[in-house]
């Protein structure tokens, strides 16, 4: 039982700490060599993004939080998988790296809304978990301009899908786990929504952040 332990502390602290990561952070000193925070808070920033990098830009930032995401749910499965257990390393480095994304050790615990994250772990779950979560994220998130709902959209499928298609047990949940996470950190913005207060993503260039430069 021992060795289990040494195989899951090491996957729990990199997945937890790779979650704690800000991917704006890593971009801006990695990839743009410019602090994307002064861009805006909140859904303002996005507008400024999409206006000095385009499309091209939000694939990169895209890359690097996928590239964060990943990396932690390989070597779960790396690590895991010495024992014959590739699919939970996965799936646990999934739930821990959604852990670290809502509650960052880094930033007083008060992290973002990780879809990224939380659909990442849905892939470490079952492929078919991921892309209905993927599919659901995006299509309320683009309908409604509400990364929240969207994001709760996704986690609502991602526990559907989950109890359809996964067999095992234990990976069933860690998937539950994970989607619990979820709800649990946008408490706040279900009540904002019902009381008509969450804010939306921004199609409108906001010039604050030039106060900044």
């Amino acid at each position: 039982m021992s060795i289990y332990w040494l195989l899951l502390v090491p996957t729990a602290l990199i997945a937890y700490l790779c979650g704690s990561m800000d991917t704006m952070v890593l971009a801006s000193n990695f990839v743009f060599h410019r602090n994307l925070r002064r861009l805006g808070d909140h859904a303002s920033w996005i507008s400024n993004f999409r206006r000095l990098y385009g499309f091209g830009g939000f694939f990169k930032l895209l890359a690097v939080e996928l590239v964060k995401d990943s990396l932690p749910i390989l070597i779960g499965s790396l690590l895991l998988g010495i024992r014959g257990h590739a699919d939970v390393g996965r799936a646990f480095a999934g739930f821990v790296l959604v852990l670290g994304r809502l509650f960052p050790v880094f930033y007083g615990f008060r992290g973002s809304h990780a879809t990224v994250a939380m659909i990442a772990a849905g892939f470490a779950v079952n492929t078919s978990v991921g892309a209905a979560a993927m599919m659901a994220a995006v299509g309320v998130i683009a309908l409604t301009r509400y990364l929240s709902l969207g994001t709760l959209a996704g986690a609502v499928v991602y526990v559907m899908v989950s109890v359809l298609a996964v067999d095992d047990s234990l990976l069933l949940r860690l998937a539950l786990f994970t989607a619990g996470l979820v709800f649990l950190r946008h408490i706040p913005s279900v009540i904002r929504l019902f009381r008509r207060t969450e804010p939306r993503l921004s199609l409108k260039e906001d010039i604050t952040y030039k106060l900044d430069e």
